[in-house]
């Protein structure tokens, strides 16, 4: 265990009380490893945001089992308040509990308070191995930048006096997807500002932005194989806008080269399709030209075998399985790109890497899923729950008119199809991208609820097994942030180009300030699929097609919207185990799951299943317990495939986040 970790839980010894209240105002608690060595001691934190709902909880679940010398969730419950006034809790809760105060200012003495609080929480244990070894004295706001910059990110702007030293580092930051913070990505911009050779160059975004610094290489890419002789088509990939488009990146450098050659395998970068191949083309620069299907192909194996050799541990963050949901993203999507006979000859990588990934996925769920409700939000919503509340606070940093559109069921290599169609159809859109967490079980009923609604399905466990309470808690969550209910509109069942008028209408209505769409076409073509995943790309295909996608972005940007898509959860291709028969009722019947109201009906089920197993999901309520098909199987006649969703898979369980903008 590492000192950071020990410097906080020190805080709290066990045994010393069952309730506690830690004033966290700089959200140190909230950080995976810090929540995940507070369970391993007995201790579950709640976020203090609703008094109501925090003591319905607290008295439900914690204390009356305590009060009745019964086993409640944890041996302790940690009240985390966001501040520091501590005055507002209710009375009986400040008698009863043990106090803990935590602040970056007091955990990183000798650094800038100014500057720490706006580096996220994933680097704290960074700084404080950093400032123990490396700060002798207290630094002001400049030299901690510095600091900051040498000892986290391993970059030192000072030392950066050449192109090829600018795109090396650039390359390496977003290659591992470790963006700067602002306030150090704008240090790096004015330091590096007064070399004439970075004149005209948006420094500070391209540290700051991966999506923007892929945008600027993406083009030069193609410029880059131009002069060489090679033309071809752009696939996957918008126009850049004019401000970055000037970006000349040194390939040949072998600095530069030995990454840019890994981005393309992973899918960050879009090689050119060409029909010829000049013979003064490079070896190391093919990678980034698909000349023929069979090095498609070979991109597509080389993708695999790339993503095996480096899949998420069970120590791992919840960013790298986002960072892994998109490479395997790229990969399906490249893959059902192919045609039949060089994809069946990859078939066996394919499950070989996908059985692979449902295996770590599970190991590293059983033990970290719990924590990610209770993970910050200001960066962008880890899970499908947290997105009302980005939005709110995207809202307050100056978004006025935000539009969420939910496609229903869309797995993040469907999500790659679609993108990469609309940048053949319009190059003028851009996107940023990300991936976050579905609920678990990923069904309609309870991810899409919580969505929408901005609760976990613990909050609406009555109404755990219908979608149709969506509009009052989209419109009642937007109500809590200060909005009137005129102000806000929400949508279903959108999915063709007739529809968007009436949706034009309701829109254009002046109080709108607030809108959310369901999408659901790409779940009606999984529910009717018989040609599995590929035949439903096919049919995506066939949909971007009809320019509804593209027309459905104009329609939102040209109103001023600024709009995010995601997902409730994706789908999976799987092959039925068999429906379970001995005569118990599922409240809940789903093809990769099944639920039920009794712990008795549960088990009863679960022995009656042999390739099933039980998970005991934070979050759910006590009453709602689920038992999952095991691998890539679901509870339908044995041996029908079928794309279908509810289990835990990289592909149901993580879903695409993206913002989507104009880039010109």
């Amino acid at each position: 265990m590492s000192r950071w970790i020990d410097r906080i839980l020190k805080e709290f010894p066990a045994d010393l009380a069952r309730l506690w209240i830690a004033a966290d105002p700089d959200d140190v608690l909230l950080d995976e490893q810090v929540l995940s060595s507070l369970r391993e001691r007995g201790f579950e934190l709640m976020p203090f945001e609703d008094s109501v709902a925090f003591r319905a909880e607290y008295e439900d679940r914690y204390r009356c089992a305590w009060n009745r010398g019964e086993t409640a969730p944890a041996s302790s419950l940690v009240l985390h308040l966001r501040g520091t006034n501590t005055s507002d809790l209710p009375w009986d809760y400040l008698r009863q509990a043990r106090r803990v105060s935590l602040s970056l200012a007091d955990l990183f003495p000798k650094l800038s308070y100014s500057v720490v609080r706006q580096i996220g929480t994933e680097h704290h244990e960074g700084m404080f191995a950093a400032q123990a070894k490396h700060a002798p004295q207290a630094l002001g706001e400049s030299a901690t930048k510095e600091f900051l910059l040498t000892h986290i990110f391993k970059i030192s702007p000072h030392l950066i006096s050449r192109p090829e030293d600018l795109w090396r580092e650039l390359l390496r930051l977003h290659y591992r997807d470790s963006p700067m913070p602002a306030v150090l990505a704008a240090h790096m911009a004015h330091v590096l500002g007064e070399h004439a050779e970075f004149k005209g160059l948006p420094i500070g975004e391209l540290f700051g932005s991966k999506s923007a610094s892929l945008r600027v290489i993406q083009d030069a890419w193609y410029r880059y194989l131009s002069r060489l002789g090679v033309t071809g088509i752009r696939t996957g990939e918008p126009k850049p806008a004019d401000l970055v488009a000037t970006g000349e990146v040194p390939f040949e450098h072998p600095d530069v080269r030995v990454i840019i050659d890994s981005m393309f395998l992973d899918g960050l970068l879009h090689p050119l399709a060409v029909q010829g191949l000049p013979a003064c083309i490079p070896e190391w620069a093919k990678a980034g030209i698909v000349r023929d299907p069979l090095a498609l192909r070979d991109l597509v194996a080389e993708g695999i075998k790339g993503i095996l050799k480096s899949l998420p541990t069970l120590e791992s963050s919840y960013r790298d399985w986002a960072n892994l949901a998109r490479r395997l993203g790229e990969v399906i999507a490249r893959f059902h790109g192919l045609d039949s006979g060089r994809a069946e000859g990859l078939k066996p990588l394919i499950s070989e890497l996908q059985d692979a990934t449902d295996e770590r996925l599970l190991e590293w769920v059983s033990k970290h899923y719990a924590d990610l409700p209770s993970l910050p939000v200001a960066n962008g919503p880890v899970m499908v729950h947290h997105v009302p509340r980005f939005l709110s606070m995207r809202r307050s940093a100056g978004e006025n008119k935000i539009a969420l559109l939910v496609f229903d069921g869309l797995a993040v290599d469907q999500w790659v199809q679609i993108r990469e169609a609309l940048a053949r159809r319009t190059p003028n859109l851009g996107f940023d991208e990300s991936a976050c967490f579905a609920w678990l079980p990923t069904l309609t009923s309870v991810s899409r609820q919580a969505l929408f609604s901005g609760l976990k399905p613990r909050e609406f466990a009555d109404t755990i097994d219908t979608t149709s309470p969506e509009p009052t808690q989209w419109s009642r969550f937007w109500q809590d942030q200060g909005l009137r209910a005129n102000e806000v509109l929400y949508r279903k069942g959108i999915k063709r180009i007739d529809q968007l008028a009436d949706l034009d209408a309701g829109l254009s209505k002046p109080s709108i300030k607030i809108a959310g769409m369901v999408v659901d076409t790409v779940d009606e073509f999984v529910h009717g699929s018989v040609l599995g995943k590929r035949g439903i790309a096919t049919q995506i295909e066939g949909w971007c097609e009809t320019g509804f996608v593209d027309r459905l972005f104009s329609l939102l940007l040209d109103k001023g919207f600024n709009v995010y898509l995601t997902a409730d959860h994706g789908n999976v291709e799987a092959v039925g185990q068999g429906r379970p028969n001995q005569g118990v009722t599922a409240e809940m019947r789903g093809e990769r799951v099944r639920t039920y109201r009794s712990e008795a009906l549960a088990t009863e089920s679960a022995a009656a299943n042999s390739n099933s197993y039980r998970l005991d999901i934070a979050g759910l309520p006590a009453n709602f317990m689920a038992l999952f098909a095991g691998g890539r199987t679901a509870f339908m006649q044995r041996g029908e495939p079928a794309v279908v969703h509810g289990g835990i898979s990289v592909e149901e369980l993580l879903v695409p986040f993206i913002k989507v903008r104009y880039v010109s």
